[in-house]
């Protein structure tokens, strides 16, 4: 079904179609009845059987949706679908939201944070206070340095804005697409892309979601073509990153630096050499971890409940194929 024939009954004329409310969405379960009525509204977590319910707001991949038999659209209250697009759970005819864009800001700020205190070895300053010395040095700085983002979507731009703010230059790698320029952000696109990105980039960030395409994408062939020196940041998805070669990478000299907060196992175990390796900060995927990111999700879960009920066209339909 497309997005744009997804509708709630008020375009039917008919018998209210039942909307489903479960997990975290149900903290927003009043504000739900308020866009689609009391009557239309049903707390699946109180509930009993399987209600003939349309729509679906709050399930997690694990929930067995087969057993709603009318379910024409479920609402994902994460941002990442990697997890959805693996489930055997979600029927093929059901429409998929999410909530896509929720944490841009702070995965920005957070990657921000990762590629100045890289930039001058701020744990060091850290460990100094410890110690309580005075310890004064020369240091890097972000201005004229080059960035790489591999993800053009939401956190990509919106880094893309505060690292030109710090007078960096930048470009960015798209899956697809032809224009040279996104203002004054580069454009690449492509393995062609990548590969002149990894040369070129004193620091890159990967703000792409975990798909297909994207799994072990950056492995140590292409981290052997990053400049010597040069850092490497994570802030989307684990999986995307080969762990190993960046360790051996941080090992040997060859990169300077990493910021990791996401990360193929995680927990990250306490065993992995990621912990230690010279040069890394590891956060434990903590960079969305926000009430703006909280309140942003809610305004694009209401809004899409209000659209579904009015039969308009959803935000943030997941493309299958493109894996988000």
């Amino acid at each position: 079904m497309s997005p744009a024939s997804a509708g709630g009954s008020a375009a039917d004329g008919g018998e209210p179609a039942l909307i489903g409310v479960t997990g975290s969405a149900r903290a927003d379960l009043d504000a739900v009845r308020e866009i689609a009525g009391a009557g239309s509204v049903v707390d699946l977590d109180e509930a009993e059987g399987a209600p003939d319910i349309t729509a679906l707001v709050g399930a997690s991949p694990e929930d067995d949706l087969r057993r709603f038999p009318s379910l024409r659209w479920v609402h994902s209250t994460a941002a990442g679908v990697d997890v959805w697009l693996t489930s055997s759970m979600l029927p093929d005819h059901v429409t998929l939201t999410s909530a896509a864009g929720n944490g841009a800001i702070p995965l920005a700020e957070h990657a921000l944070m990762l590629m100045l205190m890289l930039s001058r070895d701020a744990p060091r300053w850290a460990r100094a206070q410890q110690r309580h010395d005075w310890e004064r040095r020369t240091h890097g700085e972000l201005a004229g340095a080059q960035l790489g983002i591999i993800g053009y979507g939401n956190s990509g731009k919106d880094l893309a804005r505060k690292a030109l703010a710090c007078h960096m230059d930048v470009q960015a790698l798209r899956r697809q697409g032809s224009g040279k320029r996104d203002g004054a952000v580069q454009m690449l696109y492509g393995d062609e892309g990548l590969r002149d990105l990894l040369r070129s980039s004193d620091m890159i960030v990967v703000t792409s979601p975990l798909t297909v395409q994207t799994a072990g994408m950056i492995g140590s062939d292409e981290i052997a073509l990053m400049r010597p020196g040069s850092a490497l940041i994570v802030v989307s998805r684990g999986g995307i990153v080969d762990e190993a070669a960046l360790v051996a990478a941080l090992h040997s000299g060859h990169l300077g630096g990493a910021g990791i907060d996401a990360h193929a196992t995680e927990p990250l175990p306490a065993s992995s050499p990621l912990w230690d390796a010279p040069g890394a900060i590891v956060t434990p995927h903590n960079a969305a971890t926000t009430p703006g990111t909280v309140q942003r999700g809610r305004a694009i879960m209401l809004d899409n409940v209000s659209r579904w009920v009015r039969g308009n066209g959803l935000r943030n339909v997941v493309d299958r194929a493109a894996g988000y």
